[in-house]
């Protein structure tokens, strides 16, 4: 029985992961969990999987937490940044879902990593903002980090088993998100409800946020860099409205091979949590005749500056990828109460990376430096409304 650790089980990835395990009773044992503030859902987690420690987001939400499941609990109950970090560093666990949503999942991931576990990697932006120490960190442990993202889950599977230096192109699918056909007049009146509503996928709101703008495709483009070891001129993406080819991989002979299913996260998380096996997963199964048609078309940077944006912090490099995370954070939570329009969202985080001049990474407090100065430029431009 592989014993595994979830950071982020409130969430959509780690709630999906959940059920991976409660279909494959035997095969899982879940020795620890990383929530946040959602004690309620948290608490029925912890009575499920009787974890032997879970963490929360502070002290108030511990002793809340610990109202909810009484004095006779078997669970060690932690919080804070130090909460996390035990989590990610369980004695017990072989594998840690690392699914905590944005930056501040970064620091989770380096400690399961420098614990020496293998990490199913759901929080893309511990590579968006860190790539060169997480793979350096990962090769000098002997650690693999497995891609829980549907796309880059797709290309692991198409790459494995095929020889090194082999791969010519990587093509990243995306839908295109609920305005793939809106006019700029429409993408200027987008409404929060309206932004998540997102067609094929069921996600955080900051995830379902980051898919409307594009963002997602530019993030999961420089998460691919580090992942792949191919450069940006080999990363492609393509829209593909209805989900089906989660992505697909270029060879340098000509042929392609594309992964396919249907657009349930509960696909990728399995075949990462059991890697290097596969196990039924009562999933629902793809049936080829029953998808229609597919369709594949360029994207539209120009609606959809943001996928450019990922492409030139990517090859801008050092810092960039930090300070356009952050400030794609700050804006996608401005525009989620009310602060700012979709359409500024790019604006913000186009006029924070024009102020910025990238320095390497050669530590984590260089990527938490560029993070805060990020966070606190955003603010500066949102407030002034100018870029």
């Amino acid at each position: 029985m592989k014993k595994i650790a979830i950071l982020g089980s409130t969430g959509s990835i780690g709630a999906s992961a959940l059920d991976v395990v409660t279909k494959n009773p035997g095969r899982l044992e879940v020795v620890a969990l990383a929530g946040g503030r959602n004690i309620g859902l948290l608490s029925e987690q912890v009575r499920r999987f009787r974890p032997s420690v879970v963490s929360v987001i502070d002290e108030d939400h511990a002793r809340r937490l610990g109202e909810r499941l009484g004095a006779d609990r078997s669970t060690t109950i932690l919080w804070g940044e130090d909460g996390y970090r035990s989590v990610a560093s369980a004695p017990s666990a072989e594998l840690v879902l690392s699914a905590i949503v944005g930056a501040a999942g970064l620091v989770p991931t380096l400690e399961a990593i420098e614990a020496g576990k293998d990490v199913a990697l759901a929080n893309k932006e511990a590579l968006v903002t860190a790539g060169p120490l997480v793979i350096e960190r990962a090769r000098s442990k002997g650690v693999r980090l497995i891609p829980v993202d549907s796309e880059h889950s797709a290309v692991f599977q198409c790459i494995e088993g095929n020889p090194h230096g082999s791969v010519g192109r990587v093509i990243l699918t995306a839908s295109g998100g609920p305005f793939l056909r809106a006019s700029r007049e429409e993408l200027a009146a987008v409404t929060v409800a309206g932004a998540l509503r997102h067609p094929n996928w069921a996600m955080g709101r900051k995830i379902t946020i980051d898919s409307a703008t594009m963002m997602n495709k530019g993030l999961e483009v420089i998460e691919a860099r580090w992942l792949f070891g191919v450069d940006y001129d080999r990363i492609d993406v393509v829209i593909h409205p209805q989900s089906i080819v989660h992505s697909l991989v270029e060879f340098v002979d000509g042929s392609v091979l594309a992964q396919m299913g249907k657009p349930d996260m509960r696909g990728p998380i399995s075949y990462a949590l059991f890697y290097p096996e596969r196990t039924p997963g009562g999933f629902p199964p793809f049936r080829p005749a029953d998808a229609g048609r597919l369709e594949f078309m360029p994207p539209d940077v120009e609606r959809f500056p943001c996928l450019r944006l990922g492409y030139e912090a990517g090859r801008a490099g050092g810092t960039m990828t930090a300070v356009m995370n952050a400030a794609n954070e700050a804006a996608v939570n401005a525009f989620l109460e009310g602060r700012i329009a979709f359409t500024d969202i790019a604006r913000i985080i186009e006029g924070v990376m024009a102020r910025h001049a990238p320095g390497d990474i050669s530590s984590l407090q260089d990527v938490l430096s560029a993070d805060a100065w990020a966070r606190g430029q955003a603010e500066e431009i949102m407030n002034k409304g100018t870029g």
